[in-house]
């Protein structure tokens, strides 16, 4: 670990960020730094401010992989600075086939504005990397799963409660479009890939899959309407606009309903409930 030139960089891309870089408010206090404040970034890499600090000042013990992660998700780091992190911290750069938990920095800039909108981010094969508090209380937590669960793709044909929140008479349409989906990845990745490692063992656990991967479905990054099946609210028809990342790696989804509309009045009770739970 080197502990100067880790210091360094952290405080060298801190100072890079403006507070409207990163959805924080100005604020009319005179600020010291030209950038952010230890603490403003302590904030949205889930950590004290004492912790963030002790690294910018080479003290306290070397900062764990999970650290390292999450202050590179504050800084929104692009993937080769957050390796270039990893590396001064003396830890291998993380794979980025088996571990896409990191969202972009262009894709995490226009999340950053969707506070009050049902949106996430997710991989493309399913592994939902975050989303907004509307859109966790909407579709629920789906950044807590681990392992091939990571994947909604996989939870689909493997796990029956995934399904509940859509009406029965939508699953053949969702099925065939996740189906699509990875039928995407695979082509792209081979065999070998994160994509083939969730096919081979959808065809080993559903025979749902398995017929429909017979038939080589082939899908878009489309998102169609949806139909949501909300415990608290009801049924919610929802429209879903899509922004892919230029890599192709990542896609936005936001989740809008007809204003005026039952459901639009629905998503706007459910924001309420949603902030009511900070």
């Amino acid at each position: 670990m080197d502990r100067a030139r880790l210091a360094e960089f952290l405080r060298s891309r801190r100072e890079a960020l403006q507070p409207e870089d990163v959805g924080l408010p100005r604020g009319h206090r005179r600020r010291r730094t030209g950038g952010l404040r230890r603490e403003e970034v302590a904030a949205l890499s889930d950590m004290s401010a004492d912790y963030y600090s002790r690294i910018e000042q080479q003290r306290g013990p070397r900062p764990s992989e999970q650290m390292l992660a999450s202050i590179a998700r504050g800084l929104r780091l692009s993937v080769a600075e957050r390796d270039h992190l990893f590396r001064l911290g003396g830890y291998p750069a993380p794979q980025r086939i088996r571990r896409n938990d990191h969202v972009n920095p262009g894709m995490m800039r226009v999340f950053d504005g969707l506070g009050d909108v049902a949106a996430q981010v997710v991989s493309d094969l399913g592994e939902t990397l975050t989303q907004t508090r509307l859109a966790s209380a909407l579709l629920g937590d789906d950044t807590r799963h681990t392992g091939l669960a990571r994947s909604l793709h996989y939870r689909w044909f493997t796990d029956p409660d995934v399904r509940r929140i859509h009406p029965e008479q939508d699953h053949p349409a969702q099925s065939r479009a996740i189906a699509a989906d990875l039928h995407r990845a695979y082509t792209r990745d081979g065999r070998d890939s994160r994509a083939g490692e969730i096919v081979h063992a959808l065809l080993a656990r559903s025979p749902e899959f398995a017929e429909l991967w017979r038939a080589h479905p082939v899908g878009g990054a489309y998102c169609a309407p949806k139909r949501i099946q909300h415990p608290e609210v009801g049924l919610l028809e929802l429209h879903c606009q899509v922004l892919v990342d230029p890599d192709q790696s990542q896609l936005l989804q936001v989740f809008t309903a007809v204003p005026g509309s039952e459901s639009h009045h629905k998503l706007r009770l459910l924001s309420v409930v949603a902030g009511q739970s900070i």
